[in-house]
């Protein structure tokens, strides 16, 4: 009887054993299959709400693309690293572990995509990530998450199993890399309208944990991409108002991917007439006009001044004259005043190498004279 029950707890240890490998392989690989599906600028697929055009991705990187070198090993007690008989049994058991995956792999999905989860599996997902502390596994998880929410049919059966607010409770987590791969879930399930409108609640938690972030961190940049996303409609561009100011310093104090991604939120404020008001009231650093020079990248400098030429078009001079009081000094409305009355500071530009550039800024100083400042030319 002892014998048969030592021999029951050893075959329920290798279920269970193989079953938790299997799981947590399943997890790990999605970091490959999801890098060749969702790889940057390419196309991916989009929910179809009307008011979110546009493919979101995820952006994390890998060093190494091979997944299957990833996968978790269990060696021999007498697999000693630095001896060659330990090197040999090293070898043998990744061997053997490989070759174990593939098996499983090819038993458990012999004609399916293994990084699209069925509801149960993203049902079991969500409960690691709700009850877990530990971060390799939270990170594994949010992985698996996110190349499942970059799929549209996805996206609402993660929010439906109450995924929503399980993600955005790991936003109060201290580990810089789980938080960023909560934010990438959360900027893939954003691409969806209903998604958009429960998770606004978090935008002033994400923003304010984008601006505290490590400069160029990727936290921030993460940050900064699940708000652009949350920006691509008008509806809850307002909740950012009181932050445009915190934006134009990352702008120019961050590198220049930073820069890149900065702009594109401010482009989707830009656009909208209703925020022109408190894009001009923004405090902006003195530093701002210095980025107009040979050194800077010549895309930075002329996304910046397609946001410059928006706020400029959607600018009423007769309807905004008698309030021009409520515009501070050091506001985006004085650096324009300033950009086109104060010429020394704007030579340096003139003399640029790149014709495009040269041609662009004559362009926004004659539309900034004749429509925005045209008292300024007597």
């Amino acid at each position: 009887m002892g014998y048969a029950r030592k021999v029951g707890w050893v075959t329920a240890g290798l279920v269970i054993g193989a079953g938790a490998c299997y799981c947590i392989y399943r997890l790990a690989r999605g970091r490959k299959q999801n890098k060749e599906k969702m790889a940057e600028g390419g196309p991916g697929d989009v929910d179809d709400v009307g008011d979110c055009p546009g493919a979101r991705y995820n952006d994390w990187s890998d060093d190494d693309d091979n997944s299957e070198s990833k996968g978790i090993v269990w060696y021999p007690p007498w697999a000693r690293i630095g001896t060659e008989a330990g090197t040999r049994a090293r070898a043998r058991a990744r061997a053997r572990a490989t070759r174990a995956r593939r098996a499983v792999q090819k038993r458990a999905s012999p004609n399916s995509d293994d990084t699209i989860l069925s509801p149960q599996e993203l049902q079991k997902v969500l409960c690691l990530v709700e009850m877990s502390e530990k971060p390799y596994i939270l990170e594994a998880a949010l992985i698996a998450l996110g190349n499942n929410a970059a799929y549209a049919f996805n996206r609402d059966i993660i929010r439906d199993l109450g995924g929503l607010p399980i993600v955005a409770k790991i936003l109060n987590t201290r580990d810089p890399i789980v938080k960023e791969k909560a934010l990438i879930v959360l900027n893939n399930l954003s691409v969806n309208a209903e998604n958009q409108r429960r998770l606004k609640i978090y935008m002033n938690q994400v923003c304010d944990d984008t601006i505290t972030s490590r400069l160029n961190s990727s936290v921030q940049l993460a940050g900064l991409r699940l708000l652009t996303n949350m920006t691509v409609t008008n509806e809850y561009q307002h909740m950012l108002a009181n932050s445009i100011s915190d934006f134009f310093r990352l702008f120019s104090a961050g590198n220049e991917e930073t820069k890149f991604q900065v702009l594109k939120l401010l482009l989707n404020l830009a656009e909208n007439p209703a925020m022109t008001r408190e894009l001009l009231r923004a405090q902006v650093p003195s530093s701002l006009g210095s980025l107009f020079n040979k050194k800077e990248n010549k895309e930075v400098i002329l996304k910046l001044l397609v946001v410059f030429e928006n706020i400029n078009d959607n600018f009423k001079w007769e309807e905004n004259e008698p309030t021009q009081s409520q515009f501070s000094q050091g506001s985006l409305f004085f650096f324009l005043k300033e950009f086109q009355v104060c010429a020394d500071k704007i030579l340096g530009i003139e003399s640029h190498h790149d014709f495009l550039v040269k041609v662009k800024v004559g362009k926004f100083m004659a539309k900034l004279a004749e429509h925005m400042f045209p008292n300024s030319q007597d």
